[in-house]
């Protein structure tokens, strides 16, 4: 018996595997590995904006708008640095560095620090000292913000044709080489005794930007106001600049939310790695049924086997045929994880430790496996009850309906902590039980759920494959004529 159903294990594995749609899915994802990066890099397109500021009342306001551009993006750079340094243990590299403490929010005075330290160039000449030559290159966060030189023409034009100078640097004319001017930020010769300013965009204007922009004219409207009212110049610079002093006490990388957001990677991977082979595999199981029903195979077929090492077979050999292609994916998100650098790497290798127990590998191949039988067995009944793959969708499609729909709500209860009803119901429930379990090892799952859930899936796979394991057997030469949902309950209580 058991030689017969790996002979027909067998035959079902070699039947999809010649397919070329076997093979184009197989490729799928480690084509994703190899071209996604490379075509990100080509086809990125740049964020960064310009800026055109034209100050009237001297030039600090400009200036001031300048620094502030400027500390932003160096503490983007800072705080991306800290992070490479962390992730890569390279705090020897200069113990003391900001860089190279623990983890914290930059003030304004941490970054001119870091900028009067050498910036990012200095900091990277030491970390190299100490880094393998083949260590991963430290990426330079993008520009949000460059401001470029104001024309000539621009700055010296009256206030009732400034408008016009700036239409060609605004709307350029068709064939010009020069790129329109993302922002034209205009400081009136009376600024201070009016808090008038007035901005030109192309194009909807980023809120992060004019909340930048405000931050810094309210900082100098208060100075200008200050002096007009007798305050000594520098007092008004020093009462400008106070601010408070935050500390932030955030959770080290990879605890908190980012914590539950790193462990749900690699099970909700497996959910989707689980739904999409099955849907994939189940497709194919389907056809090949139906194709030897219609085509009166399956009588030959069970002249050699009984029909239940023909469904056993089957099923196995769907099963073989989902492994290889998610332990073909598996494998490059290996390669990808462990053997390349970049940003796939960096997601994968975090991902993959809160997975890495005996006890955990035993869950999700179990859960896996049971998966796999559950459903695979919905797609040969279907297809041993159809002539046609026509009829074969009258069942289908309610099917997968009742499979699909509620994983929309389980993703993102994972990813709020994995506590809500609905994850608690769906993990009890056979049919989702394997979905429902595996999205939930990232964010924790009592043991004792995992032994009950998994249980109570053994004994539903049992009572599955003896039921529908009827249903197959009576359909398995009962062409022309397609049974209802009555007669398939009759057939399940029916013995044979």
């Amino acid at each position: 018996m058991i030689q017969n159903i790996l002979l027909v294990a067998a035959r079902e594995f070699r039947q999809i595997a010649m397919t070329r749609s076997f093979w184009l899915t197989l490729l799928i994802l480690p084509l994703a590995f190899a071209v996604g990066p490379i075509a990100s890099r080509f086809m990125d397109k740049s964020d960064t904006q310009t800026v055109m500021l034209v100050d009237k009342a001297g030039g600090r306001t400009a200036a001031a708008i300048r620094q502030r551009i400027e500390l932003d993006q160096q503490r983007a750079t800072l705080d991306k640095l800290a992070r490479y340094v962390r992730r890569h243990d390279l705090q020897r590299a200069a113990p003391a560095a900001l860089w190279a403490q623990k983890e914290r929010w930059y003030s304004d005075a941490d970054v001119a620090g870091f900028m009067r330290d050498g910036g990012l160039n200095a900091a990277l000449a030491k970390i190299r000292a100490v880094s393998a030559k083949d260590a991963e290159a430290f990426e330079t966060p993008p520009i949000d913000y460059r401001v470029i030189p104001t024309p000539a023409n621009v700055a010296t034009a009256a206030p009732g044709a400034i408008e016009k100078a700036l239409e060609p640097h605004l709307r350029p004319g068709e064939g010009a080489k020069a790129k329109p001017v993302d922002y034209v930020v205009l400081i009136p010769a009376a600024f201070g005794a009016t808090p008038n300013v007035r901005i030109w965009t192309n194009g909807r204007p980023r809120p992060e930007f004019v909340q930048t922009l405000q931050g810094v004219l309210t900082q100098e409207l208060r100075m200008r106001f200050l002096q007009v009212n007798g305050v000594a110049p520098a007092t008004a610079a020093a009462a400008g600049v106070i601010a408070p002093a935050i500390q932030v006490t955030a959770p080290p990388t990879g605890d908190g939310r980012e914590r539950v957001m790193i462990r749900s990677i690699l099970p909700l991977a497996c959910v989707y790695l689980l739904l999409m082979s099955l849907l994939l595999s189940g497709s194919w199981l389907l056809q090949s049924t139906v194709e030897e029903r219609s085509n009166k195979l399956l009588e030959t077929v069970i002249a050699c086997v009984s029909p239940n090492e023909l469904m056993y077979g089957k099923l196995l050999g769907t099963v073989a045929v989902g492994l290889s292609m998610v332990a073909t994916w598996i494998a490059c998100a290996l390669f990808a994880a462990f053997f390349t650098q970049g940003t796939i790497a960096e997601i994968i290798r975090p991902a993959l430790e809160p997975v890495s127990s005996i006890g955990s590998i035993a869950t999700i191949l179990f859960f896996f496996i049971a998966g796999y039988l559950v459903v695979s067995m919905l797609f040969l009944v279907i297809g041993v009850m159809s002539d046609s793959m026509r009829e074969a969708q009258g069942y289908l499609t309610p099917v997968l309906l009742v499979i699909m729909m509620p994983l929309t709500v389980l993703m993102p209860e994972v990813l709020r902590g994995g506590s809500g009803i609905g994850v608690q119901v769906m993990t009890w429930i056979p049919l989702y039980t394997p979905f429902a379990v595996l999205a939930r090892l990232g964010s924790g799952i009592p043991s004792w759920e995992v032994i009950g859930a998994g249980l109570m899936l053994v004994l539903f796979m049992v009572a599955e494959l003896l039921l529908l394991g009827r249903v197959f057997r009576a359909s398995l030469l009962n062409g022309g004529r397609r049974p209802g949902l009555g007669e398939i309950v009759r057939l399940m209580g029916k013995p044979g």
